[in-house]
């Protein structure tokens, strides 16, 4: 017994809350889809996502709005689009066959209508222009939506019991401890969850009001504006991403210990208090996640590459071959491959350099996971104390400016240099800095990927060089990223035009294949 370790009170909690039982399904009416059906509409939905550069996790967030504002634009509602939007779910291989009853679909119906008439009284009792009000609901019904087709119950009570475990760890010694806990919050969801900006404006939403229902249907539509006010000075505060970049470096414990506590060890609570057998858990989720990182870089490198080529490829022809034709009289087709070829080969470059942690990064995770398990107020490393509002050294600031001034000059003014030498005209030289500060920021994220599992700082001489020569490229691709998806005239016009017509046919034969079983089926 020399070995044996009792849970803390909160692990014991969380690990009822992993292994309780869950409730039976309800005996009501499942929808279905037809099998042949489903794997066209989930090869197209495979080439639909290869267009926008999203994390899995808010994949199917962002496709359910989108099919929500495809079906709502001519005046649909809850009763007209439920059921349509559950199919095109289940067609698509987002939601498992036969699994979403009709209670579900009551539920999906009763949110649409919810948040529809949210927008009308919004719109009435407030000054709230139609681009941001529109952009507010989509974001909350469609993350709404999300949670009740898959409410994720495991993954939101690990995401509860890291903000219970890190809301003491960080202390802003100027503001109050309700903005400190909503930027934990935050920080929380962005880094284990990966919420993007839909989820965490419902997250806040929430909090702030409850989630929607007739009940606090009447308080929230009178008081929106000023949870609106409250939600945006939270997100964008000014000390997120220090908050965001402390919580990140400890997630990989909590990444880990999710991982054994879904594991189908027999008994967990056993395991769990044995030194030794925790360690071997430990070592093992965590190689898996490590094993895990280059399957996950190859699927980003080739999500990244058909995003490029299909953006750039009829963007560079009808830009660059038009002006070259207009000014030359010919297309110049060398400058033109290098500048559709090159950034697809930096993005797999970059991804060759991509290395996963060692045997030291575990065994800081094992030390996280014991404090996790076996202490009441558990401590992973230094705590985080800031202020908001720092003081500020004038001259130095100046200087730090006038640095951060040079390195755009640099790094973009190296680019054009380089370009001039390989005759590039002016339009050409403009097409493929705008590309490549995109797919920089894309070969960026796709090395956090291994940093995802990493434990506390991994500053070197190499990392300040990449990161003085191209953080400006990339922070200039991630404002460029954001930009061109929300103005992405090309995917608005697929989704209407293409998106439409594709969906009516999977329709009809779903509804058709359905009709000729039924005759079989009299035949028998």
């Amino acid at each position: 017994m020399l070995n044996f370790r009792p849970l803390s009170p909160v692990a014991h909690f969380l690990l009822r809350s992993f292994t309780e039982e869950e409730r039976p399904p309800t005996e009501e009416h499942k929808i279905t889809v037809n099998p042949i059906v489903s794997k066209f509409a989930s090869w197209y939905e495979r080439l639909r996502n290869t267009m926008e550069f999203r994390e899995d996790e808010v994949v199917l967030r962002a496709t359910i709005e989108r099919i929500l504002k495809r079906r709502l634009l001519l005046g649909g509602n809850g009763k007209t689009t439920a059921i349509p939007l559950v199919k095109e779910l289940l067609w698509a291989r987002y939601l498992p066959d036969n699994e979403v009853g009709q209670s579900i679909v009551e539920k999906v119906e009763e949110s649409i209508d919810l948040y529809l008439a949210l927008r009308l009284r919004v719109m009435e009792q407030h000054k709230v222009s139609d681009l941001v009000i529109n952009d507010w609901i989509y974001d909350l019904m469609s993350s709404d939506i999300q949670y009740i087709l898959n409410p994720k119950r495991k993954k939101e009570v690990m995401t509860n019991f890291m903000f219970h475990v890190l809301r003491d760890d960080v202390s802003i010694v100027d503001d109050s401890p309700e903005t400190k806990d909503a930027q934990v919050f935050m920080a929380v969801r962005r880094a284990f969850a990966k919420d993007d900006l839909a989820f965490l404006r419902y997250h806040l939403f929430c909090q702030y009001f409850g989630r929607l229902t007739k009940e606090t249907l009447d308080y929230t539509a009178d008081h929106f504006l000023t949870g609106y006010h409250e939600i945006i000075r939270e997100l964008s505060y000014p000390l997120k991403d220090r908050i965001y970049t402390y919580v990140k470096r400890r997630s990989a414990a909590f990444i880990v210990l999710e991982d054994i506590l879904n594991s189908d060890t027999g008994n967990l609570k056993t395991m769990l208090e044995n030194a030794e057998e925790l360690e071997k858990a430990v070592f093992a989720a965590a190689l898996v996640r490590y094993n895990s990182i280059s399957s996950k870089v190859k699927r980003a490198v080739v999500r990244s590459v058909l995003f490029i080529l299909l953006t750039k490829v009829g963007f560079a022809f009808a830009v660059e071959g038009t002006y070259e034709k207009f000014m030359y009289g010919h297309v110049i087709w060398s400058s033109m491959a290098l500048n559709i070829a090159i950034p697809p080969i930096l993005m797999i470059v970059v991804s060759l350099f991509i290395c996963t942690p060692k045997e030291d990064n575990t065994r800081v995770i094992l030390e996280y996971i014991n404090q996790l398990l076996y202490h009441e107020n558990p401590q992973l490393g230094n705590r985080l104390i800031t202020v908001r509002a720092q003081k500020k050294n004038q001259v130095l600031h100046l200087v730090f400016d006038i640095l951060w001034l040079c390195t755009f000059v640099i790094s973009f003014g190296g680019i054009v240099l380089i370009l001039t030498q390989l005759q590039f005209n002016i339009v050409s030289q403009f097409i493929f800095t705008f590309f490549l500060a995109i797919v920089s920021f894309l070969a960026y994220r796709i090395s956090m990927l291994a940093g995802l599992y990493r434990v506390g700082d991994r500053q070197g001489l190499l990392t300040l060089l990449t990161d003085f020569l191209f953080m400006p490229i990339i922070k200039v691709g991630s404002k460029l990223t954001q930009s061109i998806r929300q103005i992405n005239i090309f995917l608005y016009m697929f989704d209407f035009f293409i998106e439409a017509p594709f969906k009516l046919l999977f329709a009809f034969f779903d509804q058709w294949f359905y009709y000729l079983h039924a005759k079989t089926e009299e035949l028998e």
